[in-house]
């Protein structure tokens, strides 16, 4: 796989400028672990904080959502059967992010909401990520708690998205983590991770986002057929002009950044026919056959959001740094669409 044109960076370095308004040129770049501070400061509705965990274990799909977007904060627990299509969890929003707060250097202090209805922990530590949560879903109760490990010499994408000087977003995608722990959705209780591998995706986003924005994002992990575990970080649209892209593939935790724009190939208005994702010089060409569709939305007075998010598995080749083409077939993962005004 060629290098990629896109710089990276290899030290600490804050987002902002001293004033927190503005970009600060130095943070432009992408490294391989987490390396900003993301000092944002003023123009607090423009202004969109989140960490979203899913977790990927066969038929079972799981979503955690911990944001401040300006207007609303959110926390959320979401589950998905992918063999049954059944789904719950609970939903929670606090006007202008009220009791939602997220620390400038992610992952140094727990993300926590305790109400009646949902109540959830997210903490680091060297090794891991424990992810505990419990929640009421009509006459049903629920609860998950996972540990999403992190082995020493695991990469990760960090990645500045700069549209201009005023708006900017530092995003950091880590995919392939192993995960282990369980889901219990009333009287039943699904173990992940032990019969078959389960896997970790973390998206932190920290910035200052102009009003309307599309995106699409896509990925997931599995074993080569020749035995190297990847992990798929594949992104469009919302980077397009920037100079930097989102897109990256891990192939045994080490990752192998793409600078270039991807090509998807798939339909808004039937989101369950295969999407395809392919890269012009021949990085990669996976195509995902979706089993689930979480389509959600939000209309409200100065925030719209559509997503179509279908969980299924990939299949296809990907090419490591070293030129080795890698096969994949029934690697766990998602892909999406991404409507917003917000």
């Amino acid at each position: 796989m060629e290098p990629t044109h896109e710089r990276e960076l290899i030290d600490p370095v804050d987002l902002c400028t001293p004033d927190g308004r503005r970009l600060n040129p130095a943070a432009r770049g992408w490294s391989r672990r987490p390396l900003h501070r993301a000092n944002l400061a003023h123009r607090r509705l423009r202004t969109k904080k989140w960490d979203y965990w899913a977790v990927l274990a066969g038929d079972l799909a799981i979503g955690l959502v911990y944001a401040d977007i300006g207007y609303l904060g959110l926390a959320s627990l979401w589950w998905g059967d992918l063999a049954t299509g059944g789904s719950g969890g609970h939903d929670l929003a606090r006007p202008l992010g009220r009791g939602i707060t997220l620390p400038d250097v992610p992952g140094s202090r727990p993300l926590v909401i305790e109400t009646s209805k949902l109540a959830m922990r997210v903490a680091d530590a060297r090794d891991g990520t424990r992810i505990e949560a419990r929640w009421v879903d009509g006459a049903d109760d629920g609860e998950v708690d996972i540990v999403v490990e992190h082995p020493a010499d695991h990469e990760s994408l960090s990645v500045v998205i700069p549209w201009s000087e005023s708006t900017f977003q530092l995003t950091i995608k880590d995919q392939a983590r192993p995960a282990h722990g369980h889901l219990r959705r009333g009287k039943r209780v699904d173990r992940i991770g032990d019969a078959s591998p389960a896997w970790g995706v973390l998206d932190v986003g920290r910035g200052r986002w102009p009003y309307s924005v599309t995106w699409n994002w896509g990925g997931g992990a599995g074993t080569a057929t020749t035995g190297e575990v990847v992990g798929l970080q594949l992104g469009g649209r919302w980077t397009v002009g920037t100079g930097f892209t989102e897109n990256a593939v891990t192939v045994d935790g080490r990752l192998h950044k793409i600078g270039r724009e991807l090509t998807w190939h798939y339909d808004w208005d039937e989101p369950m026919r295969p999407w395809r994702v392919t890269d012009e010089g021949g990085a990669l060409d996976l195509t995902l056959t979706p089993r689930y569709d979480k389509h959600s939305g939000t209309n409200a007075v100065l925030l719209r959001t559509e997503v179509h998010q279908v969980f299924g598995t990939w299949a296809g080749t990907v090419v490591a740094e070293d030129g080795r083409r890698l096969t994949l077939d029934g690697a766990l993962g998602f892909a999406e669409e991404s409507r917003n005004r917000w």
